[in-house]
């Protein structure tokens, strides 16, 4: 396991410390590479005394956790950055006596010794097994942090903590919302588990009220429930605060709740007015919706065990489904409609077990399919696999 050294350029772009998500740059970087093993830290001019291979990276940049794995795991990586014409060395992993050279080409500027400059790479420059584990489709950041990049790099960083097949509601409306709200926790004394906590309170909330008849309440609660829900993984991971606890507490939150509110739906229609449906109706709409979705996440499930792929992410139509598929926020689109423009919540419940059974057909399908193309072909590759060029990542 390599020492990680630190790099001060000797022109500091703004001449002050910067923090961003609530951590200084440097503090960062040592947290992630410590994640990966690499926790002995040692100064520049301690590198040509080691017997280890030496890691040196930039103190004022930031890189994408991904990325610092692959750099842990490269005896001989060179990381370029990922936006100046000129590209600029990051992380060096080399021997102590190429390190010592590279420290001074990095704090300098200079052009890298050319045994390392022959293998140093941008991030869209990374071979297809990176790709293959990355699971999205994007390239990862890798940059020095100016006054002039500070904002657009908090944002880059924000984004990069995105799935790469999530529903349309995360996806398209609450990113800018939810980013202003985790830069403004990022430095106070909120943690992602007092958010899912929050979110909790409002998945109660909900229950209740949808219970009650009160659908119209019981959505705003609902809907907090779900910004929430992006809000505390978007704060864990931007302030490197994520913990198994907190990862058990958030999912296991997102798996059990819905099949709850579709059935306090049902049952709260008739303190609302709307008697009309037979108990043995009331009934079968459940057992479509609840049936449904445990069905959906039993075929992911046979998925990732014989296919060893996320369903959703095999192929470019798959991933487009995952925008509408008969998940939480897709449903909550549908019950919001029907609810709040057309004042019948009962017919909403009753699209939402039409679109349910709808999509566990198209996922009985797509299954299907999936298993005849890996008996016929082999192992199925994901689309967002295969490498892409800077002009497509951003």
């Amino acid at each position: 396991m390599p020492v990680l050294c630190f790099v001060a350029a000797e022109k500091e772009a703004d001449g002050g410390e910067q923090i961003i998500w609530g951590r200084n740059l440097r503090q960062r970087l040592e947290l992630l590479f410590a994640r990966e093993g690499v926790d002995h830290v040692i100064t520049a001019d301690q590198i040509g005394e080691q017997a280890s291979p030496v890691l040196l990276v930039r103190e004022d940049c930031v890189i994408d956790p991904p990325l610092i794995g692959l750099i842990v795991q490269t005896a001989g990586f060179v990381l370029l950055d990922d936006e100046s014409e000129m590209p600029v060395p990051l992380a060096v992993y080399t021997d102590a006596e190429e390190g010592v050279s590279a420290a001074k080409s990095m704090q300098t500027g200079s052009a890298l010794p050319k045994k390392l400059a022959v293998g140093a790479k941008r991030p869209s420059e990374l071979n297809s097994s990176f790709w293959t584990k990355l699971r999205k489709r994007e390239i990862p950041y890798a940059r020095v942090v100016t006054q002039a990049n500070y904002r657009e790099t908090e944002w880059r960083m924000f984004m990069g903590t995105y799935k790469g097949a999530t529903d349309i509601v995360t996806k398209y409306l609450w990113p800018k919302p939810a980013f202003y709200v985790t830069r403004w926790l990022a430095p106070t004394f909120v943690t992602p588990n007092i958010v899912t906590t929050l979110s909790a309170i409002c998945v109660l909330a909900a229950f209740w009220l949808f219970l009650e008849g009160h659908f119209i309440t019981g959505l705003a609660f609902a809907w907090m429930m779900t910004f929430l829900d992006t809000v505390d993984g978007k704060l864990a991971r931007t302030t490197l605060t994520s913990t198994k606890w907190g990862d058990v507490f958030d999912h296991g939150i997102d798996l059990i709740h819905p099949p709850f509110w579709y059935a306090a739906w049902a049952f709260g229609l008739p303190a609302a007015g709307f008697t009309k449906w037979s108990p043995e109706f009331v009934t079968q709409i459940l057992v479509i919706i609840i049936g449904g979705y445990i069905l959906q996440r039993v075929l992911e499930g046979i998925s990732i065990a014989i296919l060893k792929l996320e369903i959703h992410i095999w192929r470019p139509v798959d991933t487009m489904f995952r925008l509408v598929t008969a998940r939480r926020n897709p449903n909550l689109v549908i019950l919001t409609l029907f609810t709040v423009l057309f004042f019948r919540p009962d017919t909403a419940l009753a699209v939402v077990a039409l679109w349910t059974l709808i999509c566990l057909a198209l996922h009985a399908i797509q299954l299907l399919h999936a298993l005849y193309v890996k008996s016929r072909h082999g192992a199925l590759t994901s689309w967002m696999s295969k490498p892409i060029s800077s002009s497509e990542g951003q």
